[in-house]
């Protein structure tokens, strides 16, 4: 079963496969959500500053009933921080929100604040400010894992040619018919996981009619082929839900697609639009 296996992490801390996300699931809301994917038996829970939820996340994990250990909980770094004291001070505060003694693993959120992202300006100094703040609290024991999203190849060289610690992970937008196939290969072949956020392209891949048949075939819904689609080209995806039944059907992803099928799914047509999420950066055809 999915929810009871692991990657490893280079520092050799496990991973859960499969994790929730909470963008968009409101503070006051996000704790029973965390409470109700615990019961159901996930064990990493990702969150992030800019989500405005940090708090009702910490609230889920206290409660959910199960040990502190036995949780992953993950959390990002404001993009728009890019210096030591910033940086420093916004992780303690993370760790005060959530009520936590140690996250799990915190990363960069962007390389570029959002009102730069896919600029020519990468940010280099900011992002090695950000970074040896996050290996301090690494190496303090405030976290358990550190690493970034949304990084591409030039802004790794930046941190791996400089960095005390190498970033353990990169989290980017990856999913059938928008997989960077070349950042993916790049990011692995430093000895770096690869999480993939929205792995269902943030809702707009149910309404793709070739994929839609193709589920159908397989005998199973269209998150969870785009769900074992990542998790088959060794990605860790995080899809996002509040709805305990999404949950479930987002965690029973226990079948393979076959090697043709997985062809045709890496060609499938790029999405053209995000919908209501194009406003937002990631969506927005920039990087």
């Amino acid at each position: 079963m999915i929810l009871e296996e692991n990657y490893t992490l280079p520092n050799g801390v496990e991973i859960p496969k499969l994790g929730l996300g909470t963008w968009f699931i409101d503070d006051d809301e996000v704790a029973d959500a965390v409470k109700v994917a615990v019961e159901i038996g996930y064990r990493h829970i990702d969150t992030a500053q800019a989500y405005g939820n940090e708090r009702g996340v910490g609230e889920g994990v206290r409660n959910a009933g199960v040990a502190r250990d036995q949780l992953f909980v993950t959390t990002k770094l404001d993009a728009g921080i890019k210096s030591y004291e910033e940086a420093k001070a916004s992780i303690d505060g993370s760790l005060e929100t959530m009520g936590l003694d140690t996250i799990d693993m915190m990363i960069i959120h962007s390389p570029q604040p959002w009102g730069d992202f896919g600029e020519d300006e990468r940010h280099f100094e900011g992002n090695l400010a950000a970074w040896k703040a996050l290996e301090e609290a690494y190496e303090a024991g405030k976290l358990r894992a550190i690493g970034v999203s949304n990084f591409q190849t030039r802004d790794l060289d930046n941190l791996l040619e400089n960095a005390s610690v190498k970033p353990m992970l990169n989290q980017i937008l990856a999913h059938v018919s928008n997989t960077p196939f070349e950042l993916i290969e790049d990011t692995k072949s430093r000895g770096l996981l690869v999480e993939a956020y929205s792995p269902v392209g943030h809702g707009q891949i149910l309404d793709n009619a070739e994929i839609g048949e193709m589920a159908k075939k397989c005998g199973v819904s269209v998150p969870q082929l785009c769900i074992r689609y990542t998790l088959q080209l060794g990605l860790l995806p995080l899809p996002k839900t509040a709805n305990p039944e999404h949950m479930r059907n987002n965690a029973d992803v226990d079948f393979e697609i076959s090697d043709d099928d997985m062809e045709l799914l890496k060609n499938a047509k790029p999405i053209e639009h995000y919908g209501d999420a194009s406003v937002f950066p990631v969506y927005g055809g920039k990087m």
